[in-house]
């Protein structure tokens, strides 16, 4: 039975990540008492994060978990409410919004941030969730710079991969591209690009077995060669998995536009999408940049959006 609740929200935040937090400290510095509901991973892919060496003003970097934490408590201390759970049925048909949670419990809200962020697909190995973060990364942008020197591996095919490989040759001493199959289903010059580099070799019709590690970090994979079935290892200091990333939007299809790989279309230079009311940030609306920094800025500019529609309309 749905419990609905008398408040009615002037801003609710969908995401609890670095767009979601500072969408929170802005509406909330704006009086309009923002409500943030965590989701379904609390913190976001910061919360998987350690060191973070490129977010401005922490110039001996700082633990993603504890950026999380401090931009947290910097919206509640501005009157932010939060509410642990995840959204499971929208009804944006008229104002407020109704917004449904998994325990049943019914949120109304003049306005909507949504900052549910986007999640990296991995291989689903036991062994990658072992060494997420202490060898493995989903972003070479992120991670790249902890690998000055090492030789590296990335998983992939397509334009994701070729471009993290090309970055990492900034840093790696070498960069192996793994790949299931024979051909790559990236943009020619990207294939032309990294066939040419003479950092870059490749290993194909190979997948990714397991990951091996010494308890503490990791230090090589265990590949399955396609035709011949066989398994051999290879030692390297790192792997960075690049199949893509995934917009956590599906609660949103068919009631607001996104693109044909789910990410929520938004107007141009704006947190806008196509319905009144509702707006955008972070990764749920970013597959080309996808940084901390990048989602807060955005983040910014929903709560600034969302203040302006409620003047306009309340």
């Amino acid at each position: 039975m749905i419990q609905q609740t008398r408040q009615v929200y002037n801003v609710v935040v969908l995401g609890s990540g670095p767009a979601g937090l500072t969408a929170a400290i802005y509406a909330a510095r704006a009086n309009l008492n923002p409500l943030v509901i965590d989701g379904s991973q609390p913190g976001g892919q910061l919360m998987i994060t350690t060191d973070v060496e490129n977010f401005p003003g922490f110039p001996e970097g700082i633990m993603g978990p504890a950026l999380i934490e401090n931009t947290r408590q910097q919206a509640k201390k501005f009157g932010s409410e939060f509410l642990y759970g995840q959204v499971t049925q929208v009804d944006l048909d008229e104002r407020p919004f109704k917004l449904v949670l998994d325990d049943n419990k019914e949120i109304c809200a003049k306005t909507i941030i949504v900052a549910s962020g986007a999640k990296a697909n991995l291989l689903g190995l036991d062994s990658e969730s072992k060494y997420m973060g202490f060898g493995i990364s989903a972003c070479a942008t992120c991670d790249g710079f902890f690998f000055k020197g090492k030789k590296v591996m990335v998983v992939g095919g397509g334009d994701t991969a070729l471009e993290e490989a090309i970055f990492l040759t900034k840093f790696a001493a070498s960069v192996t591209i793994i790949h299931r199959r024979d051909e790559f289903r990236a943009s020619r010059i990207l294939i032309d690009r990294v066939k040419s580099h003479s950092k870059i070799d490749f290993i194909l019709n190979s997948t990714v077995e397991e990951f091996i590690g010494n308890g503490q970090k990791l230090t090589g994979v265990k590949l399955r060669e396609k035709f011949t079935q066989k398994v051999k290892d290879v030692k390297c200091d790192g792997v960075f998995v690049a199949i893509g990333h995934s917009p956590n939007t599906s609660i949103f299809k068919d009631k607001i536009n996104l693109d044909s790989n789910g990410y929520i279309l938004t107007g141009n230079k704006t947190t806008h999408t196509s319905v009144p009311g509702i707006y955008a940030c972070g990764d749920v609306q970013d597959s080309s940049y996808r940084q901390a920094i990048t989602a807060a800025g955005t983040g910014c500019m929903a709560a600034i959006d969302a203040e302006r529609f409620l003047q306009e309309h309340d």
